[in-house]
């Protein structure tokens, strides 16, 4: 899918404060992504979303995105690829000179941290005192999150091991014991669909995460209380595209990971009622569910968005629909850097762990901006208001299309 020379590029419609406003096309949010899509530049969908082995703010003085799509209507399809390639050496440069601590180690500990945590989270519950009892609370949802989101992202990549079995089984464990969903489906529609068509309409647009029918408000502050119960509900309806084998299993696990949590409760955390134990973990369990909705669409709604034949090439693809954060210490412990600050780098090389995201960004940051490329940056107060002065535009009605003229 090259681009010819001289190319021009324009959006469909206008540009206002620095993004993109037009007539919105409808269509529905909740239909399941196609099985097998092959990408639109001849490779698969997998290829383009694990292939790689081993910064401007958006707001009213934004114009480097709209300079970065005029230059992709003027660079040839080879020179793009070229730009991927020369990004990928430097950093497999570093990641092959980094140690096993620092490609899995720093994560994989973490994680374990959080585990040895659980006791303690678990026996704070036995207070009758407000503040052990509250420390209690926060220290199970911080592990919850840690386990569900960083844990379950993680495996989904593949990112905690160089073994492809134990991958599998980490997959497992994190998706579905902890986190009460399907592996497979997670995999598919996070990697293959998200990741391999990032930004793209009617693919990888965010719109799983859209509720039209939702006020702001309603959307962005009361709704996220519910993903604990909406989690499962929403496995139990897609194990319908997956074996019987898988969906037995899938069953079972999610049955343990939450009785689990409901037995502790009950045994070691001393709760007297089974409606005290289900409260208990629904709220540990939604604690950071508020930053965890915000930050899957503050990172890629309102961002350039793509028809699916009329997509750029990867690196301009992934540059132009991601955006990260600042750092926080919270939210980088419980949904790892690369959902936070390093979420570019993530897009660009998704098999990496949440510390080499970390360790590539000064490279990769550098890179895009010495190549005249966007390095989308912005910080979470100004995502939050931004969507909450834009909800219709961008949460309600259907993205506009930013069309790349010229493509073949």
């Amino acid at each position: 899918m090259p681009l010819e020379d001289g190319d021009p590029v324009r959006w469909r419609g206008q540009q206002v404060n620095g993004e993109v406003s037009s007539t919105p096309r409808h269509r529905g949010t909740g239909d399941p992504p196609p099985q097998d899509t092959p990408a639109t530049d001849g490779s698969t969908t997998e290829t383009t979303a694990e292939g790689w082995e081993p910064r401007p703010a958006l707001g009213d003085s934004d114009v480097t995105t709209e300079g970065a799509l005029q230059q992709v209507g003027q660079e040839p399809g080879r020179r793009e690829e070229a730009l991927m390639v020369e990004l990928s050496e430097l950093v497999q440069k570093v990641v092959k000179s980094s140690s096993w601590w620092e490609r899995h180690g720093v994560d994989i500990s973490i994680l374990a941290f959080s585990f040895l945590l659980l006791p303690a989270g678990f026996l704070c519950l036995r207070s009758a005192q407000a503040i052990p009892f509250l420390a209690g609370v926060l220290i199970l949802g911080v592990v919850h999150h840690t386990l569900t989101v960083k844990g379950s992202h993680l495996a989904s990549h593949n990112a905690l091991t160089e073994s492809k079995s134990w991958g599998k089984v980490w997959a497992i464990f994190f998706i579905e014991i902890c986190s009460a969903f399907t592996a497979e489906q997670a995999t598919y529609n996070h990697v293959k669909i998200h990741h391999g068509y990032t930004n793209v309409i009617g693919l990888g647009d965010s719109s799983t995460w859209k509720l039209p029918f939702l006020n702001r408000y309603i959307y962005m502050f009361v709704a996220p209380l519910a993903v604990p119960i909406i989690t499962p509900l929403v496995a139990l309806d897609l194990l319908r595209n997956v074996e019987w084998k898988a969906a037995l299993r899938t069953l079972c696990c999610m049955f343990l990971g939450l009785y689990c949590h409901y037995w502790l409760l009950l045994h070691l955390s001393g709760f007297q009622s089974p409606w005290s134990a289900l409260l208990c973990m629904l709220l540990t369990r939604s604690l950071l569910a508020h930053p965890y909705i915000h930050v899957n669409i503050f990172q890629h709604i309102g961002l350039p968005m793509f028809a699916a034949d009329r997509k750029p090439k990867r690196i301009h693809l992934m540059s132009l629909g991601v955006l990260n954060l600042p750092r926080n210490a919270l939210l980088d412990w419980s949904f790892g850097h690369s959902l936070i600050s390093c979420h570019v780098e993530h897009h660009l090389f998704p098999s990496l762990s949440d510390n080499m995201c970390l360790k590539i960004k000064p490279i990769v940051s550098q890179y895009l901006k010495q190549k005249k490329l966007p390095y989308n940056e912005d910080t979470y107060a100004s995502r939050l208001r931004l969507f909450l002065q834009r909800y219709e535009e961008l949460m309600v009605h259907a993205p506009p299309i930013t069309e790349l003229v010229g493509i073949q």
